[in-house]
């Protein structure tokens, strides 16, 4: 395998990406990273340049790069719901650089997967998806994850129960913050706006055909968040409940998957949904 480094155009910018080659017999579906951010190529604990690294020497090519405006790439910042323009100019020079490439797959984490879900259907070349802890934040949702998951665990550690005895008005705290939480849990949204980026995951759901696989860490807020919004939502079940889409659970990772442990799990299940993938017509 071999690294090249490459610039390409996106929005009349120029943009700095990492292709990961393979030399002998690479699959015809590669793998393009699409950052979570505020986040550049490398990842949080250089993740991603060890997971491409990992695919690559599996005989997969990766291509990972940084948006507009973050990393070593021009131009303005922008938010995940706005990286269109750059996936597509990503998947344009990697299939370039990378003739194998017939397809590929959109790997990503936190709002890189929500970006990727959002992006798929509009491009024929995506053959499926590989979302980690995809972000669905909401004032709600956030209240939610938090009665579901911080809490039950606070009441059950028994350090928590040492600072009370210590200091009695942090119980009080912790109950005004309870409240204040449940509150919020309960408020309503106005979640249906046509411009909520939560809708046009949903919708792209909906269009999109291809295989995807979803990774969920089991001690994230953000992954709790997701599972939240799914519980609330029959519409949401019934996608996520087809043939082409796979749900996974890690119990004891956090939300990117920090051990080495952790990664390769993370890195075996995405060469197993690239192999899929690859053997569909």
């Amino acid at each position: 395998m071999r690294e090249e480094a490459l610039v390409f155009t996106a929005r009349n910018q120029q943009l700095l990406g990492i292709l990961h080659r393979v030399e002998a017999a690479p699959s015809s579906v590669g793998v393009l990273i699409v950052v979570g951010g505020p986040q550049y190529r490398a990842g949080s604990h250089r993740q991603f340049v060890l997971l491409a690294r990992e695919l690559a020497k599996r005989g997969i090519p990766c291509f990972r790069f940084d948006y507009c405006g973050m990393g070593d790439s021009e131009g303005e910042q922008s938010t995940f719901e706005a990286v269109a323009p750059d996936i597509r100019a990503a998947i344009d020079v990697f299939q370039a650089r990378e003739p194998s490439i017939q397809r590929v797959t959109l790997w990503g984490l936190c709002d890189g997967a929500s970006a990727a879900l959002m992006y798929a259907p509009d491009d024929s070349r995506v053959a499926g998806l590989v979302l980690l802890n995809p972000w669905v934040r909401s004032e709600q949702g956030l209240a939610q994850s938090y009665l579901r998951t911080y809490y039950p665990r606070r009441v059950l550690n028994p350090a928590f129960w040492r600072k009370v005895m210590r200091n009695p008005a942090a119980m009080l705290r912790s109950a005004v913050g309870l409240l204040a939480t449940f509150q919020r849990s309960r408020r309503r949204e106005d979640s249906g706006m046509p411009t909520d980026f939560r809708m046009r995951m949903l919708h792209a759901l909906k269009a999109f055909s291809g295989q995807i696989v979803l990774l969920l860490s089991g001690n994230d807020l953000t992954a709790g968040e997701f599972r939240a919004l799914v519980a609330a939502s029959p519409e949401w079940q019934g996608l996520l409940q087809r043939p082409s889409v796979q749900w996974l659970e890690l119990s004891d990772a956090n939300h990117t998957f920090s051990s080495h442990e952790w990664r390769s799990w993370v890195s075996e299940r995405t060469v197993m949904a690239v192999q899929s993938m690859e053997r569909e017509p």
